[in-house]
């Protein structure tokens, strides 16, 4: 999922949209940094180089740095545009009326995102996470505090659900968000390496046969 990622509330930086002083800007920073999105989600943050975010985006490495700053600062902002464009099902997941509905929301959500046909299969947020490298770790560490963000708005929404008597008392509101990310960042990976939407509904269906309770 993605990963599962956090509710972003950052908007790109007005840094980000303004053209340099004294003369216009020759692209758009909205389809640049789209574009952007799109190299980091096929090729992951390592492997994505400048040559080949600058070839996409379709500027040069000057302008990339005036408009959104290093590779990691950018991947940030690819990071907030990705989850405000593409984990919408995340927010919407937290507002269904019953915690079963929450977690059937949020699984048949990444299922469709992780499977879609006009966007990189998987998980940008698995893929950032899986960063590897000494210079890459500040990047997985942000990757992870916003896992940890989500992880967190899940379970005060599933303690919510269990004061309300929606989840069985002997229900573990940490244990069930953490299973429910468990199964994302599976099929994630499973989306990535090409398994089918209909075989990661299956998952999905035998995931909620385990479900505590309505």
């Amino acid at each position: 999922m993605e990963s599962a990622a956090h509710v972003p509330a950052a908007e790109l930086a007005p840094e980000a949209a303004a053209a340099p002083r004294g003369r216009p800007r020759g692209f758009c920073p909205d389809a640049a940094l789209a574009a952007a999105l799109g190299v980091f989600w096929t090729r992951g943050y390592e492997g994505a180089s400048m040559a080949d975010l600058t070839a996409a985006m379709g500027i040069t490495k000057p302008s990339l740095y005036a408009a959104f700053g290093n590779k990691e600062q950018l991947f940030h902002k690819a990071l907030d545009l990705y989850e405000t464009e593409k984990l919408a099902y995340i927010r919407e997941a937290l507002d269904q009326p019953t915690a079963r509905a929450v977690a059937e929301h949020l699984l048949r959500g990444a299922v469709a995102a992780q499977t879609s046909a006009d966007d990189p299969r998987g998980c940008l947020g698995v893929i950032g996470a899986a960063a590897c490298s000494n210079a890459a770790d500040s990047i997985r560490t942000h990757v992870l505090a916003r896992r940890e963000s989500s992880h967190a708005a899940l379970v005060k929404r599933f303690r919510r659900a269990q004061r309300d008597g929606d989840l069985p008392d002997h229900a573990d509101p940490l244990a069930l968000a953490q299973f429910l990310y468990t199964v994302l960042q599976g099929m994630a990976v499973q989306a990535g390496g090409g398994t089918s939407r209909a075989d990661l509904d299956k998952v999905v269906d035998t995931s909620l046969m385990l479900w505590p309770g309505r």
